[in-house]
């Protein structure tokens, strides 16, 4: 079987009775699935970040378990000669929403988010790409090429019930929720002047903090500079063809199983990071599904050996902060009016470990208090909450923990939230504005 991503990872699972039951059919990619050794630890509804789907339903269909009897039936051929569109494996997809929790908290590291995009990407191989898939996965190129009229139109839909209605029966986005507006202009600086006493670091600015967010990459350059180092915001290589378009990671198109599309987002990446991967340079993000796309699905789009080196390199912006802080970075910090704050963590976050870097960081603000919510998904999960048949659960998903902890926060508490979906969630769910960690550090520089 044709695969679209690079399983090979994966080569030799089930060399041992460990792995019982690897589908027929599907090679390595059919090993990704088969290493679900079914001890149910995806069905449950305590706390924490495990398959939110089955946490708002209680039903086992909506389990991560679930989803890979679905894989091996496909791939042992009990859905027919074309078993990606069956319809039985599009329900056992259908709320999955690639929060990476599987992947952490599965005693077998079952990664259902890389299995859901080679399913998808089989599916738009057989039928076709979808309307709205290309236009949430295309989201990187549109907004290069049409930021003005495409901001101008989300304005007017969000102004209009009777637009944003038009567009849920043309298009599938939910009327119910407002689409993220588009800024004008980044207003962020490329360069700093600072000559870097610790050093220089590359920023890498993805596009929802390009388009969207711009003053979390101005915060974060405020910080980094404060720091002592030296920001180089990373461009294109030389010879890219789309010299102007800004980089990106390629997570949309992953997210809609574009993965050709991604490839070529990431060998832009690559060719750009390659002066920073030769010299040693820092690599640090501030989305957190942008950034550690670069540690985690960079290794299966082909892009080479450099990406181990890669995966070396690449912080969050965070995550950076206290490397450099167990060496000896001070920054000169003052305490915040309010004193106190609300922190959701990013699924991929909290898969990836990456919560202990938030602690550290914001204990660094005096007379500071913060409580991290014990929450699943936000809900939003990129184009998931957006879309009108997925708004009820991307809600549900949030008023399991999140959105009530945020609604019982001090009227003078400060949200944090380094997801730019998380924030949207928030803000659309509560009204209260959410910041990301680089925009509260800045506040607190003396």
């Amino acid at each position: 079987m044709k695969t679209f991503l690079d399983w090979s990872a994966y080569d030799t699972y089930g060399m041992g009775d460990a792995y019982a039951g690897i589908p027929a059919t599907g090679g390595n990619y059919a090993k990704a699935v088969a290493v679900c050794m079914n001890n149910h630890q995806c069905q449950r509804d305590g706390k924490g970040v495990m398959c939110p789907s089955y946490r708002i339903t209680g039903d086992p269909a909506h389990s991560t378990g679930a989803r890979v009897k679905a894989f091996k039936a496909a791939l042992n051929g009990e859905f027919g000669e074309q078993p990606f569109i069956h319809p039985d494996l599009a329900a056992a997809m259908d709320l999955c929403v690639s929060c990476k929790g599987c992947k952490k908290e599965c005693p077998s590291s079952v990664d259902m988010t890389l299995i859901k995009t080679e399913y998808l990407a089989h599916r738009n191989d057989e039928l076709g790409v979808p309307r709205r898939a290309r236009l949430f996965g295309g989201l990187p190129e549109w907004l290069h090429r049409y930021r003005r009229p495409l901001a101008a139109l989300v304005r007017l839909r969000n102004a209009s019930p009777w637009l944003a209605g038009l567009v849920e029966r043309r298009l599938g986005i939910s009327a119910k929720r407002p689409i993220p507006e588009i800024v004008s202009q980044p207003v962020f600086a490329e360069n700093t002047e600072s000559h870097g006493q610790r050093g220089k670091v590359a920023l890498f600015v993805d596009t929802f903090t390009h388009y969207y967010t711009p003053e979390v990459a101005e915060a974060a350059i405020a910080v980094l500079t404060a720091g002592g180092y030296a920001v180089e915001v990373l461009r294109p290589a030389v010879d890219d063809a789309e010299p102007e378009r800004p980089l990106c990671c390629g997570r949309t198109y992953l997210s809609q199983g574009m993965v050709d599309a991604a490839k070529l987002e990431g060998k832009r990446v690559m060719a750009a990071l390659a002066p920073a991967l030769a010299a040693g340079t820092p690599i640090v993000g501030l989305e957190p599904s942008c950034l550690l796309a670069l540690r985690d699905e960079f290794y299966s789009l082909s892009l080479g050996p450099e990406v181990g080196q890669l995966g070396k390199q690449a912080f969050l912006f965070e995550e950076f902060l206290m490397r450099e802080g167990n060496k000896g970075l001070e920054l000169d910090l003052k305490p915040i009016p309010g004193g106190k704050a609300v922190v959701h963590g990013h699924c991929h976050q909290k898969a990836f470990g990456a919560m202990k870097s938030m602690k550290k960081v914001l204990g660094w603000i005096p007379e500071f208090e913060f409580e991290i919510v014990d929450a699943s998904c936000c809900g939003m999960s990129g184009s998931f909450g957006l879309e009108a048949e997925h708004y009820d659960a991307s809600v549900k998903m949030g008023e399991l923990a999140l959105l009530p902890a945020v609604r019982s926060a001090p009227a003078d508490a400060t949200i944090v939230a380094d997801g730019f979906s998380c924030r949207h969630q928030i803000k659309d769910g509560t009204g209260r504005e959410a910041v990301h960690v680089a925009v509260l550090l800045a506040r607190a520089l003396a």
